[in-house]
């Protein structure tokens, strides 16, 4: 870190990427919207989005990337940085509490409801017992079941976790060779928890019959786990990032800041998997 550094609060100069970010984000909105609504230009228009929001992470990033090896942070640009990576985790733990009150409401509110006082006129033979379809919903359900895949997958998770760990350990005691083990071991959980997920999704939709519209039980199941999904395929990617900055030698004991920003979030999709394993498929 340079003298000038160390006095002084770095501020970067004009960037293009929070615009390409913000159309990013339109264009990613929009076309699920139109893709939803069976829009022709739906998938088209996602697809647009997410690859300038690829290309807008990898950018920016990259940018803060050389202007910390440059040397142009100080201890105080550091903080700040912790501080925005705690926000935006408290932010995605907001995100997942919303579907999870969802699920809270629907089980043990509104499916009870139904079945109980002058809302059992209106649906006969509804029993409002978790899982369901909901009273007006026809056919048979066949609920997930926690052992197999979501129990492999948690123990997955939680191997992730240790092996992520011990890849920190060796970063602290500068083993170059154990932090890069660790870290190649937690992507490869990951990528393997993931194609047993999407197994498990494809097995559902087509032997079960389970969709997103098969009332109150599938809509909750397939959006906490494809969310979540989607967060633990964020993850491994950005692990991956990490790990090909920590082959050609960055990152030290004293400076592991991106590090530890990608080791908090991998640790909390974990968390919320646990979570999702006992409220979804256990209880």
């Amino acid at each position: 870190m340079s003298a000038s550094a160390a006095n002084s609060y770095f501020l970067p100069p004009p960037s293009r990427w929070p615009i390409i970010g913000a159309c990013s984000l339109l264009l990613t909105t929009l076309g699920a919207a139109m893709w939803v609504n069976r829009g022709p230009a739906g998938p088209y228009v996602l697809a647009a989005g997410a690859l300038l929001l690829v290309w807008m992470l990898f950018g920016w990033f990259g940018s803060v990337i050389r202007e910390s090896e440059k040397g142009l942070y100080n201890r105080q640009v550091d903080v700040s940085y912790r501080w925005a990576m705690g926000w935006f985790i408290f932010s995605e733990t907001l995100f997942f509490a919303a579907f999870f009150a969802a699920l809270f409401y629907l089980r043990w509110h509104a499916a009870p409801d139904l079945s109980s006082g002058d809302s059992a006129e209106l649906w006969p033979g509804y029993q409002g017992a978790w899982r369901t379809t909901g009273p007006s919903m026809e056919g048979t359900l066949v609920p997930m079941r926690a052992v197999g895949v979501p129990l492999i997958n948690t123990l997955i998770l939680l191997t992730s976790a240790a092996t992520l760990v011990w890849a920190h350990w060796g970063l602290k005691k500068g083993s170059r060779g154990q932090l890069k083990l660790g870290l190649a071991l937690t992507i490869a959980l990951g990528i393997v928890f993931l194609g047993l997920q999407l197994s498990e999704h494809y097995h559902a939709y087509t032997a079960q019959g389970l969709k997103l519209g098969s009332g109150t039980y599938g809509a909750t199941f397939f959006m906490l786990t494809g969310f979540h999904g989607v967060h633990v395929a964020v993850g491994a990617t950005i692990l991956i990032v990490i790990f090909t900055r920590a082959l050609r030698g960055d990152f030290t004991p004293d400076d592991q800041f991106a590090f530890q920003a990608a080791s908090w979030y991998w640790q909390f999709v974990d968390v919320v998997w646990l979570l999702l394993f006992a409220l979804v498929y256990w209880l």
